[in-house]
């Protein structure tokens, strides 16, 4: 299979992250244990997920000049992802990321977005969004920039509609593939049954990601349900990350549908099986090794 180019444009932020007994309520002080820091934010755990992979990977951001903003872009270099476009901002921090993982691996998480929220369409490479196979977005960024990279791409465009925000008219019309949480896909069409609004969002593939129980692929003419391998969750942040740079890595390498989900649904699955979220993220041999992918 040869190597094509996947664009990431979206966030990077430092995670710090707590075990926790439980989420706090309202009002409630929980003591948690000891802190980490470890790389994350969505855009660039998709990138790192598809270079991990295999995947000829860019990725499109911004970060502070300080420590977070170099740990940050040394993860991405790490994985072998292309970061001649993620931009230093002299004037905010690197975003940042405050999760509490519970003690049975659920998370919950407050972001504060810094440089993330300066990312803007000046900073797209247009030459890059034209030649890339597949270009994968997410909702970390300013919302107009995510349209005007969906806009600029010439090949695949993928969506992963998170944090739900409200969408401008018009941004899901550029969308080849959406892919949503259960909680997102109703914040975009309401309550329902998911195949139902899958279809009224007019995209021609929606992907739902379904946590444990695997994911559900609506297409205009078919619906397919993918199950998740079983695993020991501990930790389950990134997971929805892992999924969607999986999922962008196979499409841009020209893999069936069908066959990308599935290879996407059991990178999620096993990235649950690992603490935090980048250092969370499996290379191929790690899916060999684990599944037989």
């Amino acid at each position: 299979m040869t190597s094509a180019r996947v664009a990431v444009v979206g966030s990077a932020n430092l995670d710090i992250v707590v075990p926790v007994p439980h989420h706090p309520a309202t009002g409630e002080t929980v003591l948690g244990g000891d802190h980490v820091l470890v790389p994350g934010g969505k855009g660039a755990n998709q990138a790192v997920a598809a270079a991990l992979l295999g995947g000829d990977v860019a990725f499109v951001g911004r970060v502070g000049d300080d420590d977070a903003g170099a740990r940050l872009r040394a993860s991405l270099e790490a994985a072998g992802v292309d970061v001649s476009r993620l931009h230093v901002d002299d004037g905010a921090p690197s975003g940042i990321a405050l999760i509490g993982v519970d003690e049975e691996g659920d998370n919950a998480i407050v972001v504060s977005p810094g440089a993330n929220s300066r990312l803007s369409p000046t900073d797209l490479d247009q030459g890059l969004l034209a030649d890339a196979s597949v270009t994968l977005l997410q909702l970390e960024v300013p919302v107009d920039t995510v349209r005007a990279a969906a806009r600029a791409a010439g090949g695949l465009v993928v969506l992963n509609p998170a944090p739900a925000v409200p969408l401008p008219d018009g941004l899901l019309d550029d969308i080849d593939v959406l892919v949503p949480n259960r909680l997102e896909l109703t914040a975009l069409a309401g309550d329902g049954d998911p195949v139902d609004q899958a279809r009224s969002l007019g995209v021609p593939t929606v992907v739902v990601t379904l946590g444990a129980e695997g994911a559900l692929v609506v297409t205009g003419s078919e619906v397919i349900r993918v199950p998740a391998p079983e695993v020991e969750a501990i930790d389950t942040t990134a997971c929805g990350d892992a999924f969607c740079g999986a999922l962008a890595e196979a499409l841009a390498c020209g893999v069936d549908l069908r066959d990308a989900v599935t290879r996407a649904v059991h990178v999620g699955a096993l990235t649950a099986t690992r603490h935090g979220a980048q250092t969370s993220l499996p290379t191929a041999a790690d899916l060999v090794a684990a599944f037989g992918d």
